[in-house]
């Protein structure tokens, strides 16, 4: 131990001399990349789906040597889901995940959102890293896009009220809410007796402070960030569909890569989804307990109620006819007769 040094002034100078060692190696490495990438997505910066694929940058580069170097960009700051899509489809992004939006190029690939179908994450898991989520794959192919295997875990989503709980689908008769511009959610939600009303999640927490709607329906990691369970008191833990984000690529791009650079990519973007799986079940447990005591009370519906009012006005008929025999079939071999 150097003389005039405490022992815990030595462990800091070590600790720190490595946190400058290991920064500058990653500068090094991002100076030295061979491939210089971009990663985007909306989830915000402290979501679990961000974490893990920083987390994943960082193994990549280490394993490749510097060879790769991955940018993690949350929040939307390389545009919107929709821009984002657009500009992998184009290979001006190199990766980027979502749900929903990719409906307007391969329609079976929000499959997994139909409403009511998983009971619980055993049949998520086994559907989409099944053959199910191998169908859906193989229809991004089709159309330029290379899917990793393992898709990220958004989580099952809810619904959030301001002036009473949504017990049933009574509660929902001439309820405004907010969803996402995509035709899953709209059928769903009109089928219900709701007033669906898409809106920009950016200007959501204001439509809902200032009453444009009434409620609104996202996973829990997604009503804590955002802090909506500040102007919405009720949170029904509906589970009315459960999302997922797919990893996408450009399809050419992806195949002109080096097969140990493409190996290595795989390997930890694999990793990096089924770790944030994990995290995302702990958080909902958590995430009960912590809005509990911000203020937001929770009720569990049924769902019995909810799937027999959609079977009944057709909706689960309309969908089988929108998305087809093949991939309807897949779906109901891991969710049951629908």
């Amino acid at each position: 131990m150097a003389r005039g040094l405490t022992r815990r002034e030595f462990g800091a100078g070590v600790l720190g001399l490595a946190a400058f060692t290991g920064a500058g190696m990653r500068v090094s490495f991002a100076q030295s990349a061979k491939y210089k990438l971009r990663y985007g997505t909306a989830f915000p910066a402290d979501h679990p789906g961000v974490a893990r694929i920083q987390e994943a940058a960082k193994a990549i580069a280490t394993e490749t040597n510097g060879t790769v170097d991955l940018q993690v960009y949350p929040n939307s700051q390389l545009g919107s889901e929709p821009d984002m899509f657009s500009q992998t489809r184009s290979g001006a992004l190199d990766f980027m995940s979502t749900s929903g939006v990719n409906q307007t190029v391969v329609p079976v690939g929000g499959i997994n959102a139909v409403a009511f179908a998983f009971e619980d994450y055993s049949k998520v898991w086994a559907a989409m890293d099944g053959e199910l989520g191998n169908h859906v794959r193989e229809q991004f192919g089709k159309a330029g896009l290379y899917v990793f295997p393992k898709m990220l875990d958004n989580g099952y989503r809810n619904i959030t009220s301001s002036a009473k709980p949504v017990n049933g689908p009574e509660d929902l008769k001439g309820f405004k809410i907010r969803v996402p511009g995509n035709q899953l959610w709209v059928t769903m939600f009109k089928a219900l007796g709701a007033a669906p009303t898409p809106i920009n999640f950016g200007e959501l927490y204001a439509a809902l402070q200032t009453h444009v709607v009434d409620g609104q329906e996202n996973p829990l990691a997604l009503i804590s960030s955002a802090k909506l369970y500040e102007v919405q008191k009720y949170i029904a833990l509906s589970g009315h569909m459960w999302d997922g984000h797919h990893i996408f690529t450009n399809g050419k791009k992806w195949a002109a890569m080096p097969e140990e650079i493409k190996a290595v990519i795989s390997k930890r973007l694999t990793e990096a989804a089924v770790r944030e799986r994990a995290d995302i079940v702990a958080l909902n447990d958590k995430l009960v307990e912590t809005l509990t005591a911000a203020g937001a009370v929770f009720n569990k519906p049924e769902k019995k109620p909810f799937r027999d009012v959609l079977s009944s006005a057709g909706y689960y008929t309309e969908w089988k006819s929108k998305f087809g025999e093949e991939p309807w079939a897949l779906l109901e071999k891991y969710a049951g007769k629908l």
